[in-house]
């Protein structure tokens, strides 16, 4: 029964986010922006659906790697909203570390490396996820395990923080006033996407855009985007796309960003 609610629950999420999709393409459209490109969307799909996939497989690895560290934790919270609350917070600070070593650490650029192939900012970018990050999803979290917050929590802020993460690849929203450098926004999430010198490396929080303005990593949205990687177009084949960032690392041919 809690299954099939939660099935319920996770189908009216995708139903919602694909009508937004379908808004974000007849505005391109009818505004003549070029936000999509067909070839481009078919990829993003494809990605999607395999990282879908990907978090079935995984499932299991994740819960018995993420149980199996807990029972190291220093302290058990106990499950109240407050506690929650601090989890959500503490996931995203983890996140902007975990988002900027990504950038910094080769290896770690090899997973992130698809999330930054395309050449376009739009809703459908949001799920260009490599196929295997969810290997990496329970040590990243691990220092929230040992510090006794409960380790659902955890997986839902995750989970939480990258749905939000969905309504920023957008070029449909503008600034939005004093939100900018409080919160992640669309304008300071194209800046993060964006391979403009000014504009590497920069704006790494998940939903909070406070620890890039703490951390010194914080850059308003000034000149337009060039989204992509430093060395331009890669491909529209998703093996191509996921595993590219493998092959370049262990072929020492790793001089990009994004």
């Amino acid at each position: 029964m809690e299954n099939d609610i939660r099935a319920g629950q996770g189908g009216i999420v995708f139903f919602v986010l694909l009508i937004l999709v379908v808004l974000e393409i007849i505005w391109s459209w009818r505004k003549n922006k070029n936000a999509y490109d067909t070839k481009d969307t078919l990829a993003n799909l494809a990605i999607f659906a395999g990282f879908q996939l990907s978090k079935v497989l995984l499932f299991g690895f994740q819960y018995t790697v993420m149980a199996y560290l807990s029972n190291f934790a220093l302290f058990q919270m106990k499950s109240t909203p407050f506690v929650f609350f601090v989890s959500f917070v503490a996931v995203d600070l983890v996140y902007y570390w975990y988002h900027r070593f990504s950038h910094k650490v080769k290896l770690l650029w090899a997973f992130h490396l698809v999330h930054h192939s395309s050449l376009f900012m739009n809703l459908t970018v949001s799920y260009r996820l490599n196929w295997l990050s969810a290997l990496l999803t329970p040590f990243v979290v691990a220092p929230l395990i040992f510090i006794g917050l409960p380790f659902e929590f955890i997986a839902v802020s995750f989970g939480l923080n990258l749905l939000y993460q969905f309504f920023l690849h957008t070029e449909a929203i503008g600034k939005l006033g004093f939100i900018e450098g409080i919160l992640a926004t669309p304008s300071a999430h194209r800046v993060h996407h964006g391979s403009n010198s000014e504009y590497i490396d920069k704006n790494f929080g998940g939903v909070f855009m406070i620890w890039d303005r703490l951390f010194g990593t914080y850059e308003p949205e000034s000149i337009k985007p060039t989204y992509g990687v430093t060395t331009g177009f890669i491909s529209n084949n998703p093996f191509v796309l996921i595993f590219k960032g493998f092959l370049d690392y262990f072929r020492g041919k790793m001089d990009y960003k994004g």
